[in-house]
């Protein structure tokens, strides 16, 4: 993460624990907000746009998705599992509604990295270290899986394994999208969040 974009998280997060000091009295955070911070910009508290495609194709049931951003975005575009939390409501709820089955990755995103970076760091604060967020968010996911075409001189089998994930990924993402508005409209409300739908990870 850019230097910018860390002041911007430390910001985020600072104000999310000064909001939400009301409703956790009764529970206290595990490290300093700086020290929590510096986990932010360690790889293993997030995973990529390709690593993400991979557990949607490969529809891993230990993999969660949240999306952070308000709900008329999400209606507009998601990616293919995940749960509308909007951030608004997600300060609001016990993060143990949603966080509380640590044997699956719980991965959150909004527009970019910065919103999720800062929800996941208090989350983390709090012990749920089966949080993680989406490096990048939203834009990056669009800008990964639209990236299919090979532009080098020699196509590696690995290469070709990530740009075969990224088609297939694609192609789920945009086969929600050109849903008829009567069935998209079905679907939306079958993955807005319920604890009672966290059961099944990315399907």
């Amino acid at each position: 993460m850019e230097t910018r974009k860390q002041l911007t998280v430390l910001f985020l997060l600072l104000s999310l624990i000064l909001a939400l000091l009301p409703l956790t009295a009764n529970r206290s955070f595990k490290g300093r907000p700086a020290a929590l911070l510096e986990g932010v910009l360690q790889s293993e508290t997030s995973f990529s746009a390709d690593q993400v495609a991979g557990f949607i194709v490969n529809e891993a049931g230990d993999v969660q998705l949240f999306d952070l951003r308000p709900s008329v975005e999400y209606g507009q575009a998601f990616i293919p599992g995940a749960v509308s939390v909007p951030s608004s409501g997600f300060i609001r709820t016990d993060p143990d509604t949603w966080l509380r089955d640590r044997n699956k990755k719980m991965i959150l995103y909004s527009s970019d990295d910065t919103e999720a970076a800062a929800a996941m760091t208090y989350a983390r604060g709090l012990g749920y270290d089966n949080t993680f967020f989406l490096r990048g968010g939203m834009e990056e996911w669009i800008k990964t899986v639209s990236s299919t075409e090979f532009t080098g001189e020699r196509l590696t089998a690995r290469e070709n394994a990530l740009l075969e994930t990224r088609r297939k990924a694609a192609g789920m993402y945009n086969e929600l999208r050109s849903l008829p508005d009567s069935l998209k409209a079905k679907y939306l409300e079958s993955k807005k969040f319920s604890a009672r739908k966290l059961d099944g990870g990315c399907q």
